[in-house]
């Protein structure tokens, strides 16, 4: 590709990855830690809340570290979209699209970008390149998109009950 655009796939990789582990972190450590975090899933309708806090806390953390070091970075951003789907179908998505709103308007944004990084691959500066084992082109966005999605609809179908409404008649 080059130097510019291996700089900046270098630059996603690494800015991408904070951002997640900083989230990973922050429900584990941050605010409520993991009860706190587990009482916002069950509030969200997922059984086994304290389970899914654990589980976000490790497919944030460790999506995030493969990321920055761009080790299975075709798997590291299939969970970073799943994490961001479930979070927009969930939490985000009844409020709109600004994320001043609590919308949907940042988690569109990580997701897009893992899926781009996907298409494009970790770049120069990462282990998979090293061990030339990058996924990228069409099969690396099908891959993040397919395990993604996948992955999201397990959960959901498995974990998620939401509330039923009271009809009036």
């Amino acid at each position: 590709m080059g130097e510019p655009a291996d700089s900046a796939l270098l630059a996603l990789r690494l800015v991408l990855g904070a951002v997640m582990v900083a989230h990973g972190w922050n429900h584990w450590r941050g605010g409520g830690g993991i009860a706190g975090t587990a009482g916002w899933f069950a509030g969200l309708g997922l059984r086994r809340p304290r389970l899914q806090a654990w589980l976000s806390v490790l497919t944030e953390t460790g999506a995030g570290v493969l990321l920055v070091a761009g080790l299975f970075t075709s798997l590291a951003c299939a969970a970073v979209l799943s994490v961001m789907l479930v979070a927009g179908v969930l939490a985000h998505r009844p409020n709109g699209f600004f994320v001043f709103r609590e919308g949907y308007e940042y988690v569109l944004v990580l997701g897009v970008l893992a899926v781009t990084l996907g298409a494009l691959g970790p770049g120069e500066y990462a282990l998979d390149t090293a061990a030339d084992v990058a996924v990228t082109g069409w099969t690396g966005a099908a891959l993040v998109l397919g395990v993604g999605v996948l992955a999201t609809g397990g959960l959901l179908g498995a974990f998620w009950r939401p509330a039923r409404r009271h009809e009036e008649t």
